[in-house]
Parts: structure tokens; C-alpha cells; sequence
């Protein structure tokens, strides 16, 4: 719809549309006027770089849908940040973060296998149609694919496409409600990652580990800091960008063989090219963490790979039409519903283990956004921190096909009932 009706079609004006978002968003954000120290109190930046351009197109001054945009900083800059992110993971740090990021995680994956079922259960209450109307047979088909995407990823959703044998049309419909609403909870997250400090002191969690590691991470920043030199600058791009080449490359061989040889590891996401890609790239920076490469943090490798992943949020932004929440009321009702029951299970799980936010955050994004959004998630409370969002939406993929079919039978025993 959006790409017949947009103002603005090239990829190369939106481009620098959203180019200039990010410039103000963050030129504003440092600003010492009274104003935007009040305003950025209340509205993070981060979420004013993903809700602008989702603007943008539901007004249709952009298109989401007919840009290639997205697919560009997905495959290209979310890897080479995942690169420059991890140059100098601690990974003892990390471990001492303990077993709450796991738990946290597998409660958000519990919370979207059960919540799917219920929240249909719930709406059917009041709209009995979406079960017994006329091709009401095919809605809890369609809400399975949503099931393995919102554990997994793209590859797991296709898979229970393919499983469950949805119809394109409610597929499509399907889609709609897996973004508006997953970007609407990361749109949540981002906004409680900039009160986390508050949120700790509700769930009376112990968030001593998170500073520990932020705190760590920090000074050995500032023990190799220095004033980069183009030289720098480029090294910098040229491992980020030279490790994404390299696992696009293999990648391309991997999938395809996997995909020819083993075609049942495709409910692993073991066929994924994108799941290479992520994993491959993210290997590469944790390898060059052990070299020398790890000093070019000093001259801003997570700063470069921060605006990479600024520019991923802008394009994930223009994916959002809010507009769409209106073709198929009942679905999103459903979406909403089930996406709330995932959230009441993480925060009722959170509090009895006494979680920090961060887990919460990041095991739900983990498993709702995937690689492409946890680390984005992770890195609101701080750069450091990403690889740790890396590495649950990992699993997620692991999980996603089993999670999803689980999902898929619920779903089909609640249209039978």
C-alpha cells in the first residue's frame, strides 16, 4: 500500500532522511539547553530514532515495505557491529552475569508458547468469529508462524509456515501483526531501558554484576584510549566490514550445503543464511578478542559500531505501519493480548528471582526481535553489553521451530474446543 502511495521512493533520499533523523536526534540529545534536558528525561533518544521514520511511513512520506534499506543494514551493518561490538567482550564478565539471563530468556519463550493459545482464547470470548467464522480454520495456522518468529526468527516462521500449511493472504495478514506489535514492545523496552535504575529497585533485583561489567569494560577503554587517525578510522571499518564480507561468504556456502545435504536441520535454522551470517560474524569478533585487534576499542570500535546499529534502528523503524492495525482489528487484538501475557510471565518471573531489567529486556527482545533487535535492546543500557543479546537470540533460533510447533498444537486444541 505504502509503496504505490509514498512520497519519497529512493532508497537514496531516504537514505539521507534518515541520516538527518539520527543527526538531530543526537545533536539535540547533547544539547545543554534546559528544554531537551527535560525532554530527553522523559523520551530516550534511542526510541526517537526508531519512532520517526515508523512515522514517516504510516504518513506515507516514506515506504518501509519498498525500500531496500532495511535488508541493506541487516546484512551489511548489523554484522559489522556485531564485529566491532565484541572486539572486546569480556567473557568472564559476562559469566558472572550468573543464570538469570538464561532463565529470563527461556520464561519470555514459555510466555510466547502459551500466550499465542490463551490470547486467542480470550478474544474468541467476545469475538467468537475469529474461531467458528468463515475461514476461521485457517487463523490459528497463521498465528503459529508468529509463534516461530517471535522465538526464532524468519527462518523458523517459514518453517511453520510450511508446517502448518497457512494461507498466503492470512500469511501476509500475519506479518502485519508480528511487526506492528513486536516493534511496539521494542519501542516498550527502549523506553524502559532509559528507567532501568527504577524498574531494579521494583523488582529488588541486584544489578552489582551489569555495573561490575559496564564499569570494567570502561576502564579498559579508557587505559587504550586515544584520538583515532584516519588510519585508524579505516582498520576500524576494515575488520568490521571485512568479517561481514568474509561471513556473507561463507555463509552463502554453508546454508546452501546444509540445505542440500541435511534438509532436516532446516527446524534448527541451520539452513539460514541469515543465521550464518550473524553467527559467523559474531565468532570472528570474539576470535579477533583474543589478538591485538582487541585495541581497537581505543579508537572507537563500539562508538562505530554503535552508529551502525543506529542506522538498523532507523530502518527497522520505517518497517512500522501503525495504520495497519486497523485491516484486521481482531488479529492485532490477539497480538496485543498474547504479547502482554509474554510480558506479565517475564515480569511475575523477574520478580520472584529477583532479575534485573536488563534480563528482562533482553530475554524478551531476544526472543520477539531476534538477533536483529537484541542487541539494539542490549546496548540501550549499554555498548558493552550487546554480545550478551547476541548470544540468547542465538538460542532463540535453536529453539524457535520446537517452541513454534508447540505453539502451532495449543492453538489448534483451543479452535477445537
Amino acid at each position: 500500500m505504502q509503496e504505490q502511495g509514498a512520497l519519497i521512493t529512493d532508497d537514496a533520499v531516504v537514505f539521507g532522511i534518515l541520516m538527518t533523523i539520527l543527526a538531530l536526534v543526537f545533536t539535540t540529545s547533547a544539547s545543554k539547553h534546559p528544554f531537551w534536558i527535560k525532554f530527553y528525561k522523559v523520551i530516550p533518544s534511542l526510541l526517537l530514532c526508531y519512532f520517526i521514520p515508523g512515522l514517516l511511513n504510516t504518513f506515507g512520506l516514506i515506504s518501509g515495505e519498498g525500500s531496500g534499506l532495511y535488508t541493506m543494514a541487516s546484512r551489511y551493518l548489523l554484522p559489522a557491529s556485531l564485529v566491532l561490538f565484541t572486539l572486546s567482550i569480556d567473557f568472564k564478565g559476562i559469566i558472572k552475569l550468573g543464570p538469570k539471563a538464561l532463565v529470563m530468556f527461556l520464561a519470555g519463550t514459555v510466555g510466547v508458547i502459551i500466550g499465542g493459545p490463551l490470547a486467542l482464547f480470550v478474544v474468541s470470548l467476545f469475538s467468537p468469529d475469529v474461531i467458528s467464522g468463515t475461514g476461521a480454520d485457517e487463523v490459528w495456522r497463521g498465528l503459529a508462524t508468529v509463534a516461530g518468529s517471535w522465538i526464532g526468527g524468519g527462518a523458523n516462521q517459514t518453517a511453520m509456515l510450511e508446517v502448518f500449511e497457512a494461507s498466503p493472504t492470512l500469511f501476509s495478514q500475519m506479518i502485519a501483526v508480528d511487526v506492528i506489535v513486536a516493534n511496539i514492545w521494542l519501542a516498550t523496552l527502549l523506553y524502559g531501558a532509559a528507567n532501568s535504575e527504577k524498574l531494579d529497585k521494583w523488582f529488588r533485583a541486584d544489578s552489582s554484576a551489569i555495573h561490575k561489567l559496564k564499569d570494567k569494560v570502561e576502564k579498559y577503554r579508557d587505559s587504550i584510549l586515544r584520538i583515532p587517525s584516519t588510519g585508524d578510522t579505516m582498520k576500524v571499518l576494515g575488520v568490521g566490514f571485512g568479517i561481514t564480507g568474509l561471513s556473507h561468504l561463507m555463509a552463502n556456502i554453508v546454508a546452501p550445503w546444509i540445505a542440500a545435504n541435511y534438509p532436516d536441520l532446516d527446524q534448527y535454522s541451520l539452513t539460514s543464511t541469515f543465521f550464518w551470517i550473524v553467527v559467523i560474524a559474531t565468532t570472528g569478533g570474539v576470535v579477533l578478542s583474543f589478538t591485538k585487534a582487541r585495541d581497537l576499542e581505543g579508537v572507537g570500535a563500539s562508538r562505530l559500531g554503535s552508529v551502525l546499529l543506529y542506522v538498523l534502528v532507523a530502518t527497522i523503524g520505517m518497517q512500522m505501519d501503525l495504520m495497519a492495525i486497523f485491516d484486521n482489528p481482531v488479529l492485532f487484538m490477539v497480538g496485543i493480548i498474547w504479547i502482554l501475557i509474554h510480558v506479565t510471565i517475564m515480569i511475575v518471573v523477574a520478580y520472584i528471582i529477583k532479575a534485573p531489567f536488563f534480563f528482562v529486556a533482553v530475554g524478551s527482545q531476544a526472543n520477539i526481535g531476534g538477533a536483529a533487535s537484541a542487541p539494539i535492546v542490549a546496548s540501550a543500557f549499554h555498548p558493552a553489553l550487546a554480545p550478551v543479546g547476541v548470544l540468547l537470540a542465538v538460542l532463540g533460533y535453536a529453539l524457535g521451530t520446537y517452541g513454534g510447533y508447540i505453539c502451532g498444537l495449543l492453538l489448534q486444541w483451543v479452535f477445537h474446543l
